[in-house]
């Protein structure tokens, strides 16, 4: 029932323009009245489920099984729908099925000697399934997410009722007619990806999805289909982003570092970049040099010893110039306060020596052919000639452009949604745990001020394209980000690029963290964080991605008394014989938080063959008595923004303040 006075009629007076907007959509007390009750139920279902995971680095395969088994959700709804009443055997052919079901079908129709019988047994299988994941959806948002084709029937089998015994032949006959007309395999196609998109209500990537591994440009179009996705930038994603947007310097890094891992498919066969013309300039200019420091890390791939020779050769040539680039932009920018990472002009080539931080050191390499000692940041006219080109590949690139403006309409430095904080890297701090102060232009920013102004400087190096000064001041702060000392998806003083590949002494190599790693298992600190960003510190968590946690040494993921969660658990490869699994993902559904770690995974062929899931292990974070419904959540916010409004509107149209039908003229 509602109540007015003359001081909410005032209130509603106010915003009577609005409220006339609003009876567009809801032009009676009926229709009103309707939308309050629907928000009202919506209001009081369970909270979806949230799926986090974090530093991909390209490895598709393992991310599409995670993807696909929600982190192990879908094997634990098999186990609550089918308790004992399946065998362990067939639980794991049934997850098999929902997660690989075009795949997994062309098996069994080579293996089944009944395929009715399986149809039928598995389709009842299915339905059970997809009958639990749905419960706590409106109709209406489960209708949304049902295959055009099979929608009717599959909405009549969703809500057929156990003790309904006088449509129970009509629900077999519905069964027996999809086997009849040969529909079966493409059902369980269907109901399969229902069960996909419905087990999981929104995916957030905490950043790092490039880089390393094969197929960073498989899983941005696996994002993009995604029905709900967000994502917070990693140091590796913005190196991408200011690489589409033109910036020589991210180019080169990219470049290098894809040549480091001798990962040139989502170079060349992901997104068409034509790396003939740095081939032809490495083996012109680098023919006679064995770049032995340059030999890429190949990990399991078969590669020919000529094949890793000009890699390493067009390895060594693009970070040459990745030096020189970088070196103009520091000059240009005294800001950056990054003098100590010109390193060319600190090299006596008589001697073969570097003098760094008052120390010398030998080098392990002397031989730069395309370095002019009395200028050395300078391009040479071939080197400015190649960067030209490959600059062009990477605008033109109309695949990696739709990808980065995928992750530019998707992504942020940070989230703040449902009490978490989500960021990849760190929260800049001072050595007494305060708030670390940048200047960026005249203005200094720290705490979430610093992380909204690199979120709008990160827009502006990709989107304007008509005023080249901010355009090119925001290319500039890309590379910044990247490896700046000040950079939150950084984290640390400085990148020892030049130090690991000349110069052997390892003290050299060592990147000091930022303080923000000293303190990120200080609970108080953690709150102070948390506060920040304007959420509950006793209420609320961080979760964190960018360092590794070292498992096999003991490092725990759970930090500052559960108030900080770190999910980088060695997705990549190349990680894993540091970390000891093969990556962390958090779950939070209306029960609580979960936290899973994984074995590496071994192929997507193996899974659906051999019925194999990720090996993994769940932590219950946390565990609440009373379980969390939609009206808990930032969702549920708007929904009570969205009921108050209409109660205005519904006493707006019974004191007669609004006409029932009002047609807004604005």
């Amino acid at each position: 029932m509602i109540f007015y006075d003359e001081d909410n009629l005032e209130i509603i007076e106010k915003d009577l323009r609005y409220l006339q907007l609003l009876s567009n959509q809801y032009p009676t007390i009926s229709s009103a009245s309707t939308e309050i009750i629907n928000l009202q139920a919506i209001l009081n279902l369970p909270k979806g489920t949230e799926h986090f995971i974090s530093d991909i680095h390209g490895e598709y395969e393992s991310f599409t099984h995670m993807l696909k088994n929600a982190s192990g959700v879908i094997k634990r709804k098999i186990d609550d729908v089918f308790g004992n009443s399946l065998r362990e055997k067939q639980k794991a052919a049934l997850a098999t099925l929902v997660y690989y079901p075009e795949q997994k079908l062309e098996l069994i129709e080579q293996t089944e000697a009944s395929a009715e019988d399986w149809y039928k047994i598995t389709l009842y299988q299915l339905i059970e399934l997809c009958k639990n994941i749905c419960s706590k959806y409106t109709r209406s948002k489960v209708r949304k997410a049902l295959p055009q084709d099979f929608a009717y029937i599959i909405e009549e089998l969703l809500h057929e009722q156990e003790d309904g015994v006088d449509k129970h032949a009509y629900y077999n006959g519905i069964i027996k007619t999809i086997i009849d007309i040969d529909r079966a395999g493409e059902f369980i196609i269907a109901i399969s990806k229902v069960i996909q998109n419905l087990v999981v209500d929104r995916l957030h990537i905490i950043g790092d999805i490039y880089d390393r591994g094969p197929g960073a440009d498989i899983i941005m179009e696996a994002l993009i289909k995604h029905h709900s996705v967000d994502i917070q930038w990693g140091n590796h994603d913005i190196l991408w982003m200011g690489a589409a947007a033109g910036c020589e310097a991210c180019i080169c890094n990219v470049l290098r570092i894809s040549l480091r891992y001798a990962n040139l498919r989502t170079i060349e066969d992901g997104y068409g970049i034509n790396l003939l013309p740095l081939a032809t300039y490495a083996m012109e200019f680098y023919e006679k040099d064995e770049c032995k420091g340059f030999k890429p890390r190949t990990l399991d791939k078969d590669i020919s010893n000529n094949e890793l020779n000009l890699l390493a050769k067009m390895h060594k040539a693009i970070s040459i110039i990745q030096f020189k680039v970088e070196g103009s932009i520091i000059k240009k920018h005294p800001e950056f306060q990054m003098d100590d990472r010109m390193l060319l002009d600190k090299i006596n080539i008589e001697t073969g020596e570097i003098n760094l931080y008052g120390k010398t050191y030998k080098l392990n390499d002397t031989t730069f052919p395309t370095i002019d000692w009395k200028n050395p940041y300078e391009l040479t006219e071939g080197e400015r000639d190649l960067i030209n080109k490959l600059t062009r590949s990477f605008i033109n690139s109309e695949k990696l452009q739709k990808h980065i403006k995928f992750l530019y309409s998707k992504g942020n430095m940070y989230l703040a949604y449902n009490s978490n904080l989500l960021y990849h890297g760190c929260i800049p701090l001072n050595e007494n745990g305060s708030f670390k102060e940048v200047k960026i232009g005249n203005i200094k920013y720290s705490g979430k001020a610093l992380l909204d102004r690199f979120d709008r400087v990160a827009r502006d190096s990709f989107f304007f394209k008509n005023d080249m000064e901010l355009k090119n001041y925001g290319m500039d702060m890309m590379w910044y980000l990247w490896c700046g000392p000040n950079s939150p998806v950084f984290g640390k003083s400085r990148m020892t690029t030049f130090e690991r590949y000349f110069i052997d002494d390892k003290d050299t190599h060592y990147e000091e963290k930022n303080y923000y790693y000293k303190y990120r298992d200080n609970e108080k600190i953690c709150k102070n964080i948390l506060t920040e960003f304007n959420l509950d510190p006793d209420n609320s968590h961080i979760v964190n991605g960018h360092i590794p946690v070292k498992t096999k040494e003991g490092e725990s993921p759970i930090k500052a008394n559960g108030r900080l969660l770190v999910i980088d658990g060695g997705f990549c490869k190349a990680y894993q014989p540091q970390t000891g699994i093969a990556g962390y993902t958090l779950i939070y559904n209306s029960y609580g938080l979960l936290l899973t770690s994984h074995e590496p995974f071994a192929a997507i062929k193996d899974a659906v063959k051999n019925d194999r899931d990720i090996l993994s292990s769940t932590i219950i974070l946390e565990h609440v008595v009373t379980r969390k419904r939609v009206a808990d959540t930032d969702k549920g916010l708007e929904l009570k923004s969205q009921v108050k409004d209409l109660e205005k509107l519904l006493i707006a149209y019974r004191k007669g303040l609004i006409k029932e039908g009002y047609e807004s003229k604005w």
